[in-house]
């Protein structure tokens, strides 16, 4: 598969003028929905609202949905529903959402899905999500997670698409390369599990109510991204919903 980087994809700046709204990406690990992301940051001015990120940022500041979440952590609880969503309610009051925002890890689940419409719903200002997905086939993927080598300094290989020139070393500094453990083919069968269990009712949520494309993500980087602006377009401008 051919490679590209996120700075080779250029963005007209008539793309600022795009209103883009809540955008869902979802996608199996190792997709690129990271990479992705941030390339719809660019070319919008819009951010990505992560739920890890409003966790992690609660707890730090000490707010008090931060506190009730810490509590729960510490007890090895998982945070709830209703908690996640309040801290997201809240990140979605600060202005940079105005234009639109890009979620990242939410909704995970229907019942978090149909709140998340039902509080977009409440401001009429506020568009409704639309949720692209980004398709590559199982084996593809796994090649992606499984063939990825890793330098002590963070250097990235893959022995099927980008193998460094002497089989398990550095190109650059001869350094041992190692696969991490989550890239075991076992971790990913059951990431693969669980995403298809959380993901489908999602998916079947938005696409029943025409909101909902998939995109081959088989490409270079900035094929995928235009596909997805294409799509994200489709959408806002034959809006079924």
């Amino acid at each position: 598969m051919t490679t590209s980087t996120v700075s080779e994809h250029k963005t007209a700046p008539a793309e600022k003028n795009f209103l883009p709204g809540p955008v869902l990406l979802l996608g199996a690990p190792g997709v690129g929905k990271g990479t992705q992301a941030k390339a719809l940051m660019a070319a919008y001015g819009i951010p990505q609202i992560s739920t890890g990120d409003i966790l992690r940022a609660n707890i730090k500041n000490g707010t008090p949905l931060g506190k009730m979440a810490k509590t729960l952590v510490d007890q090895g609880t998982l945070v709830s529903d209703d908690l996640v969503n309040q801290m997201v309610a809240d990140r979605l009051q600060q202005p940079d959402t105005h234009r639109g925002f890009i979620l990242d890890g939410f909704p995970r689940t229907l019942n978090q899905a149909t709140w998340l419409d039902s509080q977009l719903a409440a401001d009429t200002k506020t568009l409704p999500v639309v949720a692209i997905s980004i398709v590559v086939d199982y084996e593809q993927l796994l090649h992606r997670i499984t063939g990825r080598r890793v330098s002590p300094a963070g250097r990235i290989y893959n022995i099927y698409t980008h193998p460094p020139k002497v089989s398990g070393i550095c190109d650059v500094d001869g350094s041992a390369l190692v696969q991490r453990p989550d890239d075991s083919e076992a971790v990913f069968s059951d990431r693969m599990k669980t995403f298809e269990a959380q993901t489908a009712p999602v998916v079947e949520h938005y696409r029943n109510q025409g909101r909902f494309e998939e995109i081959d993500g088989d490409h270079p980087v900035d094929q995928v991204t235009s596909q997805i602006e294409a799509a994200l377009k489709r959408l806002r401008q034959h809006p079924r919903f």
